[in-house]
């Protein structure tokens, strides 16, 4: 292995976050795992990785967190922005305080965070940042509006910051999972609203599909373990991949979305997700 590097990962408290904490304090790398809730890394913080509160939606919790971890090891090598969660509502029915947390999270979190470890790693001559976005980032299905515009956005910025940080030795790697075993589609069903008036069979199939359907080994979902592996290596290999997807359903349903005409597609997306149906 490498020299050992400092790596800060955000969304550790479960799935993926986790999972790559584990895996990389594992090959000897000196993790920094962070969550909103610092009690949900009691485990993480036996095993001899430091742990600290970080809420990507709070300016100070931010510069605090990469304060301390470069007061600990003088600067980040790897950040993996991982912490996001699924806004899944019809897009008449969300409210705008909904809609700007899920960007609060999923995009303005992530690019700050980015700017926050960005001197340091100018310093040292090099860094690398990992940006977890997921094959949604290439299309849009129905009640996910959101969601996706989020990691839409984050694939965009990705591009833009990747050529905009290689002069100072910058790496910049986007991460495309596909459906993913974690707690993922639990979140999203709980952000589906409930009394839905036209959507309401509508909103009812997506919460059944994503509660017992879509995140299962049954349907083509991947092990955290499996994204993991991915992960890992997007975020050590020596010269990395601009973009590295997960899973088979997430490569095949980015090609078909980038080789199909949008008639096509759309047929793909209305035989695979259910749809409102007019009075």
């Amino acid at each position: 292995m490498s020299a050992p590097k400092t790596v800060l990962i955000t969304g550790c408290s479960s799935g993926m976050g986790r999972e790559a904490a584990l895996a990389l304090h594992r090959l000897g790398h000196r993790v920094v795992a962070t969550a909103r809730r610092p009690e949900t890394l009691a485990d993480l913080a036996a095993l001899g990785m430091e742990t600290l509160a970080l809420d990507v939606t709070d300016e100070q919790s931010m510069t605090e967190a990469v304060a301390r971890t470069e007061e600990l090891h003088g600067h980040v090598d790897i950040l993996i922005n991982n912490a996001a969660y699924g806004l899944h509502q019809p897009v008449e029915l969300a409210a705008p305080e909904d809609v700007r947390a899920q960007f609060d999270t999923n995009v303005f979190g992530l690019v700050r965070m980015a700017q926050l470890v960005l001197p340091g790693m100018r310093r040292a001559g090099g860094g690398r940042i990992v940006n977890i976005s997921s094959m949604g980032g290439r299309f849009s299905p129905p009640g996910g509006a959101f969601y996706h515009a989020t990691k839409h956005a984050v694939e965009a910025i990705s591009d833009s910051l990747r050529l905009e940080v290689a002069p100072f030795g910058v790496q910049v790697v986007v991460v495309q999972p596909g459906p993913t075993i974690t707690g993922f589609g639990g979140t999203a069903v709980a952000t589906m609203p409930g009394d839905s008036g036209p959507y309401g069979a509508f909103s009812a199939a997506l919460a059944d599909m994503y509660a017992n359907k879509a995140f299962t080994r049954r349907s083509g979902a991947v092990t955290a373990e499996a994204a993991t592996r991915v992960i890992v290596r997007a975020a050590t290999v020596r010269r990395p991949r601009a973009r590295y997807a997960i899973g088979a359903m997430a490569r095949g349903t980015m090609i078909a979305k980038r080789l199909l005409p949008d008639a096509a597609f759309d047929a793909v997306m209305r035989a695979s997700f259910p749809l409102p149906k007019a009075a």
